[in-house]
């Protein structure tokens, strides 16, 4: 096999690989754990329980808390609710 075909497929797999990277979300919302801990603290799973959970990995962590206090979830419990919702999922 010549070299320079061996670089430009090993470029080519590079550039899939790279780009199949880069088109993923960056950070995957784990909406789930959210609304999980938000459940096991009291609160039904409903859309605003939802919605608050997406306002948290959008990176409004005062607006997700808000949300969920406002659903039922005590303070403590929302703002670690919130804080999982901007991690990865496990």
């Amino acid at each position: 096999m010549r070299t320079s075909t061996r670089i430009a497929g090993v470029l080519a797999g590079l550039t899939l690989t790279l780009g199949g990277t880069l088109a993923a979300p960056s950070a995957q919302a784990d909406i789930p754990a959210c609304t999980n801990m938000a459940t096991q603290a009291g609160a039904s799973a409903t859309d605003a329980v939802t919605t608050a959970c997406r306002l948290g990995v959008s990176g409004d962590l005062q607006g997700c808390v808000s949300g969920l206090t406002a659903a039922g979830v005590p303070g403590g419990a929302a703002n670690g609710a919130c804080r999982m919702a901007a991690h990865e999922p496990r």
